[in-house]
Formats: structure tokens, sequence, C-alpha cells
């Protein structure tokens, strides 16, 4: 198959993700912002996907880019680490798919972040599980050091903050996600 004729089956794929998951143009267009228009005519055919494009639209519809455009398989499934680095906290993505649940591993070195912790609050779960280290978690009024082998959960809706509490540097396995996406757990207040 060349890659134009991979395109021209793109527009079929998408119809068929939204419908299967009920969406309306309207609803993929409030949660990608591409015009109403625009997905019709990729939907239809009348228009080639860019990467601008394709890229919202496997987040929204939470699916690998490659198999929006049914890439052929790799062969290969293992998740190529590439540290992303902010604010001193490197983070090691360990999951490829869009969107839902991300698992990351997260080196916090000492000292970090470098200034007091600031507790902020946003849409979400988050889950951790301190591997080495020591993890200062505040989380709402309950402020805790995490020792290795210590996990949390937490609505991300409470106001939260985490930092190194220790002498070397901390590492923890961490699954980010939206509030119900996969994981059904509550938070327990100590």
């Amino acid at each position: 198959m060349d890659d134009g004729e991979i395109l021209d089956n793109v527009g079929p794929r998408l119809r068929a993700l939204r419908t299967a998951r009920g969406l309306t143009l309207t609803d993929v267009a409030a949660s990608t912002g591409i015009s109403l228009s625009t997905l019709s005519r990729l939907e239809s055919g009348g228009r080639r996907p860019t990467l601008e494009l394709l890229l919202p639209l496997a987040r929204a519809f939470q699916v690998a880019l490659d198999e929006l455009v049914d890439a052929p398989p790799t062969g290969d499934p293992r998740v190529r680490l590439r540290p992303v680095r902010r604010n001193g906290l490197t983070m090691l993505p360990l999951t490829r798919r869009p969107g839902g649940l991300q698992a990351y591993k997260l080196i916090m070195p000492v000292g970090y972040p470098g200034r007091d912790l600031e507790q902020q609050s946003h849409e979400g779960y988050e889950w951790a599980y301190v591997l080495s280290g020591q993890v200062r978690l505040w989380l709402g009024d309950d402020d805790v050091v995490l020792r290795p082998g210590e996990v949390v959960e937490f609505d991300t809706h409470v106001p939260h903050a985490m930092g190194n509490a220790g002498t070397e540097p901390a590492e923890i396995l961490a699954l980010f996600g939206p509030q119900g996406e996969r994981a059904h757990i509550r938070t327990r207040q100590r």
C-alpha cells in the first residue's frame, strides 16, 4: 500500500472511531479545536489529513498516531525512554498511548523543587510508588514523608505538592489519568 492509499483510508477510520465512541462531529470539534467543516471533509476524503490535524485527533480518540493511520506494526513493543526535564524534575514516559492513563518514572534531585512547595489542584487522578529516596507529599492538610515501597493515590482536585525530602535523589513510579479513567480507586485521608 502506498502513502496515498494509506491517507485515503484515514477518513473512514476517523468516522468509525467517532461513531464507535458515540460522538458527533460537534463533540470532536470541541475537544480538538478542528472546525466542523474540516472534520467532515477529513471523514469523507475531501481533505487529506496532515500531522497538525492527526495529532489532536489521536489524542481525542485516545489512540496512537500509527494506529490512526494504520501504520504497519513495528514488531517491537518496547517503549523508548526519552527523558523530559521540567524545572529540575526528570520524567521518563513508560507508556506511548496518548490520552487516558499515563505511566512515568520520576526522578527528583536533592532539594527538588528548589523552593517552597506550592500546592496545586487540577482535573485527574494520581498514583505514585516510591522506588528510592524520600518524597514529601503535601496533600490538603496532610504532610507526610514517603519512603521506598510506600504507595499513595489521590484525586488531584485536592490541593497537592511533592518534593524530595531526603539527601539523595528520589525515584517514583507515577500514574496520571483523568478522573475515573481505568482506575476506580478512592482517596483515603489519614
